[in-house]
């Protein structure tokens, strides 16, 4: 993506409740940098979703943070989904017209994902035997890339389901919100490497498991490498890789296949931004990579935005105006406002050139601004908010 002169045009307004409201779109996931409200939107999305569209709804959050439970009403969030009950049709809704909306929350849990997948593809016996493994017990709960490997495990057991009219995933704060695609290519790179099949060529032959590799079959190689990691490790980490052998090919071929689910016209992207440098920056990279990956991002979402509503009154009128009527004792308080005025104004203008920075590498992203709330979002009504200001409005900068 490259500059070209449609920054200077007015961008393209994205209609959100087109895409909560389309039964087609049955994924929708969110990225973005950390801070900039992204756990709050999805909440927001997949809440308007239920009680405006009448969708049976469930948002899945990686992000470790509490915030989307206690905003949603809930005591805690666990790896099971769970139902807000207080859900309500939105003002001036048709009821009648729609099936009754349900709204449902979870948060991934990394080990308990990756102990469900084992025992729904094991037997009892293999299962029992792979748990205790020293090996599996530190990958399955602090192994690099183990997080997004089950977050593609979990996405793609809620879809296959067939559960749920729309799935709102939020994904971990800065790039690593992205690194769930790269789960098939790593996993098949992981299972296909020289180093595994060696350790796995014991096993697959039938032979002595584990001990067999520092037998002399392996010679020069099978000692160089208990030297390197210690024979108690290479143990662990062969009978954990030829326990899991099997069951890591299945993981694989169902990351795939929802791989495949993300790319496909029922899954739509939506980049959630702050109108900063940082956040914009971020944001370019995103839309770049789901271009890369041909995934379908359907717009920027661009939060916190401050709104003014003297628009007429520029920055430069109202300060001018402000230093003259705050020597006067009678016009203080008037002077005051007019000097927040423009620096209100001159905070919007700055907002709208990050804005145009998005635009220019992103040329025909479609954008929906929500504006800055005045206090913090903590309950139904503060996401009802954030859902009724995703709407865009005619006339709005």
């Amino acid at each position: 993506m490259s500059a070209d002169h449609s920054a200077s045009r007015p961008p393209l307004r994205l209609e959100t409740d087109a895409i909560l409201g389309d039964p087609q779109t049955k994924i929708i996931v969110c990225c973005g940098s950390g801070g900039v409200g992204k756990t709050t939107t999805a909440a927001a999305l997949a809440l308007r979703a239920a009680e405006l569209h009448g969708r049976r709804t469930v948002v899945l959050t990686i992000d470790p943070a509490r915030r989307l439970a206690q905003s949603l009403g809930l005591t805690e969030l666990d790896n099971t989904p769970r139902q807000v009950k207080e859900i309500e049709p939105a003002p001036g809704t048709d009821r009648a017209a729609l099936p009754p909306g349900e709204l449902h929350a979870m948060m991934l849990d990394m080990k308990r994902t990756f102990d469900e997948v084992v025992l729904a593809h094991t037997d009892p016996r293999k299962a029992a035997e792979i748990f205790a493994n020293p090996f599996y017990q530190a990958m399955s709960a602090t192994f690099s890339g183990t997080q997004e490997y089950m977050a593609m495990e979990k996405l793609g057991q809620l879809r296959s389901a067939d559960e749920w009219d729309l799935i709102v995933v939020d994904t971990p704060p800065s790039r690593s919100a992205l690194d769930f695609l790269d789960a098939p290519v790593r996993l098949a790179r992981f299972l296909d490497g020289k180093m595994l099949r060696l350790l796995l060529a014991p096993t697959r032959a039938g032979g002595h498991r584990v001990f067999s590799l520092v037998s002399a079959s392996f010679g020069i190689f099978s000692k160089a490498v208990t030297r390197v990691l210690g024979a108690q490790l290479l143990t662990d980490l062969s009978g954990f890789v030829g326990a899991l052998d099997s069951l890591f090919g299945g993981f694989r071929e169902r990351a795939e296949r929802t791989y495949r689910v993300l790319q496909a016209r029922e899954t739509v992207f939506l980049v959630v931004a702050a109108p900063e440098p940082d956040a914009i920056r971020e944001a370019v990279y995103f839309a770049g990579r789901l271009a890369q990956d041909d995934m379908p991002l359907g717009g920027l979402l661009l939060n916190r935005v401050a709104t003014v509503t003297a628009d007429e009154i520029s920055a430069v009128d109202a300060r001018k105006a402000a230093e003259s009527l705050t020597a006067l004792d009678d016009f203080t308080l008037t002077g005051e406002l007019l000097g927040l005025h423009a620096s209100l104004v001159e905070q919007r203008d700055r907002q709208l050139a990050m804005t145009e920075r998005f635009l220019a590498a992103c040329p025909g992203v479609p954008v929906a601004r929500i504006a800055a709330q005045p206090t913090d979002i903590h309950d139904l009504e503060g996401l009802r908010a954030i859902g009724a200001a995703l709407v865009p409005h005619t006339g709005s900068r």
